[in-house]
């Protein structure tokens, strides 16, 4: 299974930033879902973040609310979800980290869930709703599952959280490019730049940046400040909505896009 060490070293030799784009599993139903997800990978995709649709998704805005209820209306589950996962992993050998919330992991059982999901081919998980303070809640088993780890910083983190979190991090650092919940933005956040510098001083891990990112020039610009890699989430899922129902259209413009941001951020490199 490819890792993200594998990925980053790679990128690093190229001189550019991993494209992350992220879907929620399921959204709007199992086989269009599993259709886009290998569009971007075609499209450029380096990485791929997956969220797996919770009830209460207090860290996203109402797009990817939105296509959280689509994706349960559909009837996705958890177990469904690994499925997925393994769909995604027989089309090719490409890391995958989950965002999601801790409820879905507890119900399921923390141990099984993570071994199950490793096992499916999933590189790590995020769980959205759990503070680095509660990490041990799920670092030993992910770690036993042979799962890298990730967690989040904000730009109201202080240096000595940073290398808190940095030291329980192994896969890469997620980097919330702003305060509030997930969305689209027509700038990049100003806080970028001195955040990826701050954490660049007490870190090797890699630095994802996402939040607020839907354009290529975002990207760039993201990428210019020194990221490892690119995460954009609300845009691509904002497409998939505008075009329910028409799921040639959908795939060509999240192609488009996709494809948009690779070429931007390789020419930035």
């Amino acid at each position: 299974m490819k890792t993200y060490k594998q990925v980053f070293s790679e990128l690093a030799k190229a001189k550019r930033a991993a494209l992350i784009p992220f879907f929620v599993i399921g959204d709007p139903d199992f086989d269009t879902s599993l259709a886009i997800v290998k569009t971007a990978i075609d499209a450029g995709a380096d990485i791929l973040e997956l969220g797996i649709p919770f009830s209460d998704p207090i860290a996203d805005g109402p797009t990817i609310q939105k296509a959280d209820i689509r994706a349960r209306n559909s009837g996705m589950s958890v177990t469904k979800a690994r499925e997925f996962v393994r769909k995604v992993k027989d089309y090719k050998d490409i890391p995958i980290g989950l965002l999601m919330y801790y409820n879905l992991i507890y119900q399921y059982g923390t141990k099984k869930f993570f071994s199950d999901f490793h096992k499916a081919g999933v590189n790590s998980v995020l769980v959205a709703d759990l503070s680095v303070d509660d990490a041990d809640e799920i670092m030993s088993p992910a770690t036993e599952a042979g799962l890298d780890t990730v967690f989040m910083v904000t730009p109201n983190t202080d240096a000595e959280r940073m290398k808190l979190i940095a030291s329980k991090t192994t896969g890469f650092i997620y980097t919330v490019s702003l305060l509030g919940v997930t969305g689209s933005r027509d700038k990049v956040s100003g806080d970028v730049r001195g955040l990826v510098e701050r954490l660049k001083e007490v870190t090797d891990v890699p630095i994802c940046v996402g939040f607020g990112i839907s354009k290529p020039e975002h990207a760039v610009e993201v990428a210019k400040a020194g990221a490892d890699g690119v995460i954009i989430g609300s845009k691509i899922v904002q497409l998939i909505e505008e075009n329910l129902g028409k799921k040639e259209k959908c795939l060509a413009e999240i192609s488009t896009f996709v494809s948009e941001v690779r070429k931007a951020i390789e020419r930035q490199g």
